[in-house]
């Protein structure tokens, strides 16, 4: 798979909520004022792309992760009550929806400056996923577990480089604990999460400088 697309050539017939969603989006509407439910299209496309990943379609994978296909952003256009076209333009526009049926884990790599200088530098993690995976960015693994992703800055900068799979980051990488977490994915173990090297938050490598007491209890 190459680009991103609003009219992917697999597209679901219709999509609904399920009951307990749906529930959640009373709720969601509840936290705004009367006659500003139009706000709530961004919780709701992402309520749709977490159902998708937890229920399906999945589109060319027996498994799948989470996207949004064009009958969900219909759907959620009727709900909230604009014209699907309104919901079409949010969804295009925020990368953090996926328009097209991904792996069952999600690899986002970040490569921008900090992660591209900090440790080892992303470049080499960017290549260990290739060599390891067989593919590139935007593609998909021929099983449907994985799919790749370059994006911009994650925001845990100090711990470079970093990935997020699925809703999980990753920090302090190397190549190392790249397969070691491939590899545990795919036999459905579930990777330690945050950094690799055993840092607590953003301290120095070498350990915290300052409020050493707080630290160490806990």
């Amino acid at each position: 798979m190459k680009t991103a697309q609003l009219h992917h050539e697999y597209q679901p017939e219709k999509f609904s909520f399920t009951p307990q969603n749906m529930e959640k989006i009373h709720a969601i509407f509840a936290k705004y004022p009367a006659g500003r439910h139009k706000s709530t299209v961004m919780p709701l496309l992402h309520l749709a792309q977490v159902q998708v990943a937890e229920r399906g379609p999945y589109g060319p994978y027996e498994e799948g992760g989470g996207w949004v296909p064009r009958a969900a952003m219909d759907e959620v256009a009727r709900i909230v009550g604009v014209p699907p076209i309104k919901v079409y333009e949010v969804a295009t526009f925020y990368t953090m929806y996926n328009l097209h049926p991904v792996g069952k884990y999600l690899i986002q790599i970040c490569t921008t400056s900090p992660c591209m200088l900090g440790g080892i530098g992303s470049d080499v993690i960017v290549n260990t996923f290739r060599a390891h995976l067989g593919i590139d960015f935007e593609q998909t693994t021929p099983d449907g577990l994985f799919t790749m992703k370059d994006v911009e800055c994650l925001g845990a900068c100090v711990n470079a480089p970093v990935i997020q799979i699925n809703d999980d980051y990753y920090e302090d990488l190397s190549p190392e604990r790249v397969i070691d977490i491939i590899e545990a994915l795919r036999s459905g173990q579930k990777p330690k999460t945050g950094s690799q090297t055993g840092r607590m938050g953003s301290c120095p490598v070498t350990g915290p400088t300052t409020l050493k007491d707080m630290v160490q209890n806990g």
